[in-house]
């Protein structure tokens, strides 16, 4: 046994790995009503090494958040198969669309053969049942003709009722196949014993049920095919440059940095920038836009958007799983697959309700035979209290106006990040924009500029442009691209030093030289001259920004640079204010020039002179005095404050970096998407309440009445397959917004 100095506890390296959750996907099979989505999502929560877990009726998608170290995805769908579901892990990417569309079509496919086979035999028993009743032969025929629309037409329903009653859990198949196998021995029993039965009540209410499945499944289709449409605009071959000559390839085997060129008329195989030629193209399947936008060599082009005009050469920045055209898929589907907080009633209920139901129907029974002693009304009046109760409703009543509502949105260039979202939407009451790149073009212009001290305006020109040569400002690269297009010959520049939002400081041709604003002028000394000041302060009540340059200890003259207002500015915010919305702006920009624009636009509030790391100050500021804010920014300056707004929204035609801080993308640079967002998010919270308000009440208002024998178990099954269709058709007018003249008020 060897024996050594043991090191003590403390001089021990933390070598402790903490768990890294992946997320799987599962496509489930055989969930019939949302309790079996909250059954499916508690048990997966009850499992080790799963920290989250969301199921959606709707979409019959499961996201899990869990570690792979202590449970993979095989266990998970193994977990889900135990409850009597069928789980299959599909992949995150968008690849596994492909398998889920092929399941929906098998399954839509399944539900309509089952509509043909059960619809003419359960009329032929309402037939036999009313035309022939009397008759012996025309009962025993009932029966014969109920037992294909139970056994063939309705096995999906009652062997999904059977498999919970072996795991000791119930779902809406549970009371479907309790209502009609009893309806059915009840019948069979009184038809042995000489008297009539309810074969009618069976065979109509399983044939109305397989034809509300159908119609379920069909309506849900339609609501997922936001995904279905993005993915059919992706382009599977592409036209390679290879030493000189074209050579089609299919997408996959395209690289990053390789040259492809596109035709007029063709898509854009992959993201690129065009590296020859010049054309028009179509970017409304992506952005909404339906103006196309004109391409010159340096721009940027998405792949699945359509060459108008002339031959392009790009060269592609993108592939697979980076292209704008996927990231919108996953984006989409995510937020599909996201659960509004409002659901979370919905769910509570539902989780309950099929137990209720069954204690009702059995409470039911139990008076009509003890009270009113009439045991075969009891048994009616129960399976018309089963059928009616569905719960259906309450778990497409969120999911579907979600799918729906997103769906749209990324239709008209609107990406929403998910249900949570939608909701937040109906608490703002403020929208704050940034100015530069978001109400203006964000192309800076020179446009006037001016000496002092008998120093020459060119001379001033060609100093502060030497300056800021080092400069990424948008208003250094106004000052630059002036002084070169008076052909003016810059100097070069040393010892740069930006101030942050105030100016920048450089040594040309000897001189310390100061371009900026007026505090950066005061702090490094620089004196201004009155009438200067005076010539700057008349451009700045025109709109424009004034910029001082100084050496010397002198101002020595001062430049206008100028933005142009995107022409679509005015309305939104009119449109804003029509939705109850207040609307400021943030800028750095002195309070003359910010006010001159904000009063161009109709805009409310401004907050001026922000430097880029307080916007999000100020944000937090406007929150503090009871307000929910929306940003609406474009540059990497501007994550900060989207993320501490209570919706960020992002411009599309942006940095990365604004729209992953984003709650919102708008992909295209129009600030008109402001106003469809907020109106398709409140538009689609309207249409969840409306969707639980049926739902509820309809069940509030039907169990009662089939109790007492109003409603007969043939009525109760059409109202119960009426019930979830309202909600799925309320839920597919989404894809009607946009198309109206007016957009809808809180």
């Amino acid at each position: 046994m060897t024996t050594g100095t043991r090191t003590r506890p403390e001089a021990q390296p933390d070598v402790r790995v903490e768990p890294v959750d992946e997320r799987s996907n599962l496509l489930i099979e055989g969930m019939s009503c949302a309790s079996c989505a909250v059954l499916i999502q508690r048990t997966l929560v009850r499992q080790a090494g799963v920290s989250d877990a969301h199921v959606n009726f709707a979409t019959h998608h499961a996201t899990i958040s869990h570690d792979p170290a202590l449970i993979a995805p095989g266990a998970l769908a193994a977990v889900v198969g135990n409850l009597g579901y069928e789980a299959t892990p599909v992949s995150e990417d968008c690849e596994g669309e492909g398998e889920d569309e092929r399941a929906r079509a098998y399954e839509l496919h399944d539900w309509l053969v089952r509509v043909w086979v059960s619809a003419p035999l359960a009329a032929a028993v309402v037939v036999l049942v009313y035309g022939f009743g009397g008759d012996g032969w025309a009962r025993w025929s009932a029966l014969g003709l109920t037992l294909p629309v139970l056994f063939f037409a309705g096995w999906p329903i009652l062997g999904s009722g059977l498999a919970r009653a072996r795991r000791r859990s119930a779902n809406m198949d549970t009371l479907v196949a309790i209502g009609t196998l009893t309806a059915l021995v009840f019948s069979t029993a009184r038809l042995i014993g000489g008297g009539d039965g309810y074969f009618d009540s069976a065979a109509v209410i399983m044939a109305f049920i397989v034809l509300g499945r159908y119609l379920e499944a069909r309506a849900t289709s339609r609501a997922s095919g936001a995904i279905r449409t993005l993915l059919g605009l992706r382009v599977k071959e592409a036209r390679l440059l290879l030493d000189g000559e074209e050579r089609v390839l299919p997408v996959e085997q395209v690289a990053v940095g390789a040259l492809v060129r596109v035709r007029p008329g063709e898509k854009i195989p992959l993201d690129g920038v065009v590296a020859d030629g010049h054309s028009t193209i179509d970017e409304s399947m992506l952005t909404g836009e339906s103006l196309p936008v004109e391409k010159a060599v340096g721009a940027r082009v998405s792949g699945a958007t359509v060459n108008l005009a002339g031959a392009l050469t790009v060269r592609v920045t993108a592939v697979g799983a980076e292209t704008a055209l996927e990231q919108i898929v996953r984006a989409v589907r995510a937020a599909q697959e996201t659960e509004a907080p409002i659901q979370r009633l919905a769910d509570r209920i539902a989780a309950i309700f099929v137990p209720i139901v069954l204690v009702l129907a059995g409470l039911t029974f139990l008076g009509w035979w003890l009270l009113g002693g009439d045991a075969a009304g009891g048994v009616v009046a129960a399976v018309a209290v089963l059928i009616i109760a569905c719960p259906c409703a309450m778990g497409l009543a969120t999911p579907t106006a979600i799918m729906a509502g997103t769906g749209r949105g990324a239709a008209l260039g609107v990406l929403i990040k998910g249900a949570g979202v939608i909701e937040a939407s109906r608490r703002i009451d403020m929208v704050v924009f940034d100015k530069t790149g978001t109400l203006t073009e964000g192309r800076m212009k020179l446009r006037h500029v001016a000496g002092a001290d008998g120093a020459d305006a060119d001379a001033v020109l060609v100093r502060a442009a030497a300056a800021e040569t080092s400069s990424e400002h948008p208003i250094a690269a106004a000052i630059v691209a002036g002084a070169r297009d008076r052909g003016l010959r810059l100097d070069a520049s040393t010892d740069f030093v930006s101030a942050t939002g105030k100016g920048v400081t450089a040594r040309v041709t000897g001189l310390i030289v100061t371009v900026g604003r007026r505090k950066l002028m005061s702090e490094r000394g620089l004196s201004l001259p009155a009438e200067l000041e005076r010539q700057a302060v008349g451009w700045e009540r025109s709109g424009l920004s004034a910029v001082f340059v100084g050496w010397d200890g002198r101002v020595r003259g001062a430049a206008a640079v100028g933005d142009t207002l995107k022409p679509e500015a005015a309305a939104v915010v009119k449109a804003l204010h029509g939705l109850g919305v207040e609307t400021a702006m943030i800028t750095g920009d002195n309070a003359r020039t910010a006010h001159a624009v904000a009063r161009e636009v109709g805009i409310d509030d401004v907050l001026a002179e922000v430097l880029p790391r307080d916007k999000a100050t100020e944000v937090r500021r406007l929150q503090a005095e009871g307000r929910s804010v929306a940003m609406v920014g474009d540059g990497i300056n501007d994550a900060p404050a989207l993320v501490q707004a209570d919706l960020g929204i992002a411009i599309g035609t942006g940095t990365d970096v604004a729209i992953e801080s984003s709650d919102i993308t708008l992909m295209s640079g129009n600030i008109r998407g402001v106003v469809t967002a907020l109106g398709l998010s409140r538009r689609t919270l309207r249409t969840i309440r409306q969707n639980l308000g049926w739902a509820f009440g309809y069940n509030l208002a039907a169990i009662p009445l089939a109790a007492l024998g109003i409603l007969p178990p043939i009525v109760a099954g059409g109202t119960m397959a009426f019930s979830s269709i309202s909600v799925m058709a309320n839920s597919l007018r989404l894809f009607r917004f946009g198309r109206e003249r007016r957009l809808p008020s809180r």
